[in-house]
This record gives C-alpha cells, structure tokens and sequence, in this order.
C-alpha cells in the first residue's frame, strides 16, 4: 500500500446507508483510518425540507471537522448530496465527494433504454437528479419510485430485523411492472445493503447499478493528486459518531465490527425537530 492511500476519510450520511460507500472505500483504500458518522439525530433526510437539510448538513459536518480534521469528506448520502454540495463545497477548504445517482454508468449499461431510478422522494423529484437525467439518459425513459420506506427497512435490517419480499414487491411494483426495463439504479446509498434481498424478490433479472466503486475510484484519485502533502496516515482508530444515542445503536455493533469501526462516539447537535 503506497503513502497515497493513508489518509483520514470521513463519511457521512443520515443514517446506515453510507456504510454501503465505506465498505466500497475499504476495499479499495485498505490502509486509511475511517470515520463513520450518522446524523441519526436527523434521520430521514428523504422527508426533510431542502432549507433544513442544507443547514443542518453545514452545522454537523462543521462540527466533525473540528472533531476529527479529517483529510476528505464523502458525502453517502444521494438526498444530501444533490442538494447541498455547492453549499459545503464554498464553506470548507477540505475536498468533498458527493454521491449522486449513478445514472450515467446505468444509461451506458441499459439495452432498452428504458431504466428505473429507485431513491428517497426527495433524491428522485430534485432539480439536480432532472439534470443528470437530461446529461446523460435523455435517450432512455426513466421510470422513477420514490420510497422513506425502503430505507427503515435497510436500516432495521442492520439491526438485525428481516425484509420481507412482499414489501418489497409492492414498493418495487412500478418498476416490475414495465416489462422493457432492464436496468435499476440503487439511487440511495441504503439500498445496496438489501441488495440481495431485492434481487431474490424481483420477478426477473435486472441490471443493479450503485455509486459505491465509483465514489472509491473518485476518492483513490484525490488522494493521489491532492492530498499527498498531507501524508502518510495520522493514525488512530476507525471510529463511529452519531448525533443522538439511542438504545438502537447497540443493534448495529455486529455491523460495525464487521467494517471495523471499533469506537463509538458522539458530537452533540440540536435534534431534528
């Protein structure tokens, strides 16, 4: 592992979800030191308005660069990401990737040309998501299902709970139902974690497409050409931050352990409401 890959990269999103990037970054970038942070104080951002989330965004990541300085920020989060970027980018000097619908990657793929674009509400209604649609599948119709839903389910699903295949037959029905869609773009870093379980209720095969390899590619390649003055890795131990304790987080130890975040801690915001 060269120095290039040793640095302190901070990912966030409002709930789990994100853990589906980290997991990317890991095996990509084995030789940094993560930190992994939930505004579980805030969870669901799909329900949030746009003025909420774009300050409160600011204010907890303000609050973790003093914490933990990281070297990169990621952005796992696509409802965040399309909406707050331009913000968080003009306020703080340290480079942040975003993750946005991979919709380009899944109009490349698609044979059809006819596509599904499963995300929070918010991710799949913004302006931002129209114009990657407009950029770059405006040869394909976009079928789009919009679900808070399917996102609980991911996160109890961590927590040790099930999915059931019903339920995801009748979120999923829209994009079941149009027989020429080939191709279905995970447009929420929580639904990779339920992957299989999507695929074993799907009526047939589909093409899955998310940005996790992506994001990692993006973050390999700042590391190599911006960050290198800051190297090698500061050390440390893969941390944990959540917003609000919660007794549920004890149900996601297993889950941590296994991406070894091995710390828990907490910074303390006001809550959402």
């Amino acid at each position: 592992m060269t120095q290039t890959a040793q640095a302190k990269i901070l990912v966030f999103d409002s709930g789990v979800g994100g853990l589906s990037i980290l997991q990317a970054l890991q095996q990509a970038l084995p030789a940094c030191e993560y930190i992994y942070a939930s505004d579980n104080g805030a969870f669901p951002y799909g329900t949030k308005s746009a003025a909420f989330l774009i300050e409160r965004v600011h204010n907890v990541l303000q609050a973790l660069i003093e914490k933990k300085q990281p070297d990169l920020i990621v952005v796992a989060c696509n409802t965040a990401s399309t909406l707050v970027l331009p913000r968080i980018r003009q306020h703080f000097s340290i480079p942040i990737v975003g993750v946005v619908p991979a919709i380009k990657p899944a109009a490349r793929q698609s044979k059809t040309k006819v596509i599904g674009l499963l995300g929070t509400p918010g991710t799949v209604d913004r302006p931002y998501t129209q114009e990657l649609i407009n950029e770059f599948a405006s040869d394909c119709e976009v079928i789009r299902v919009g679900s808070t839903e399917l996102v609980t389910l991911a996160e109890q699903f961590l927590r040790g709970g099930t999915v059931p295949s019903e339920t995801l037959r009748r979120i999923l029905k829209p994009l079941f139902d149009k027989q020429q869609l080939d191709t279905i773009v995970l447009a929420c870093t929580h639904f990779p974690l339920i992957k299989k379980q999507l695929i074993n209720a799907s009526p047939r095969p589909f093409n899955w497409v998310d940005s996790g390899d992506a994001i990692a590619r993006r973050v390999s390649s700042l590391l190599q050409h911006q960050l290198s003055a800051k190297l090698p890795c500061k050390g440390g131990q893969n941390t944990a931050i959540f917003t609000l304790p919660k007794n549920d987080i004890d149900l996601l130890q297993n889950t941590l352990q296994e991406l070894s975040l091995t710390h828990i801690d907490y910074i303390h915001l006001p809550g959402a409401n």
